[in-house]
């Protein structure tokens, strides 16, 4: 009798895992309001959202930097799109701080445009060419070697306050969590520092 029951809830044991898991939704867009908690964001497709910031929420300010910035060791996360011969060409680059060290680390796709991949990783070598900077990052189960041309965005994250949370902002939220009501709620908020647009 014990046996049985112990594999009756060994057997449903993966749907409560899975009853765990919050859907996520990407949202890019432009903050039109802000009413205590709520926001009020046109997204970048034009659609409008309200998103709840929870009351512990980190706001991280997106500031631009310099390619210069990128040194051996830096984690960074690389927005780019896949070449020919199997290299990344960025066509954004975010710098994470030190304390953000392994976040999301891993290559996947990518929705900044079609067929775009994104690749958090610890930079291993950086190399000056002609056509741009050289960079190979590596990840827990790989590299890429990655071309940033000389006009790719180079941002970084700040941590900041509600107060830069504003109307007229341009923000990223990474994974605002999907509620049962469908009600959408973020406990992380990433917004351009002077009128900067996330490049990732």
């Amino acid at each position: 009798m014990k046996s049985g029951l112990l594999a009756a809830i060994l057997a449903l044991a993966p749907f409560a895992a899975s009853a765990q898991q919050v859907p996520t939704v990407r949202i890019r867009g432009t903050i039109e309001s802000v009413d205590g908690n709520m926001l009020g964001i046109k997204t970048r497709e034009g659609s409008d959202v309200k998103v709840r910031m929870t009351d512990n929420v980190a706001v991280f300010a997106v500031v631009k930097t310099e390619l210069s910035e990128i040194k051996e060791g830096s984690y960074i996360g690389v927005t780019a799109m896949p070449e020919p011969d199997g290299t990344q060409k960025a066509i954004a680059v975010h710098i994470f701080p030190e304390n953000q060290r392994g976040a999301a680390e891993g290559f996947r796709p990518w929705d900044a445009r079609a067929n775009s991949t994104m690749t958090n990783a610890t930079v291993a070598q950086t190399v000056k060419g002609t056509d741009g900077q050289h960079i190979t990052v590596k990840y827990k189960d790989g590299e890429k070697k990655v071309l940033v041309p000389p006009d790719t965005p180079i941002v970084t994250f700040i941590a900041t306050d509600k107060p830069e949370v504003k109307p007229g902002a341009k923000l990223i939220i990474f994974g605002a969590a999907k509620k049962d009501d469908g009600s959408l709620e973020a406990n992380r908020v990433n917004v351009g520092r002077d009128g900067i647009t996330p490049p990732m």
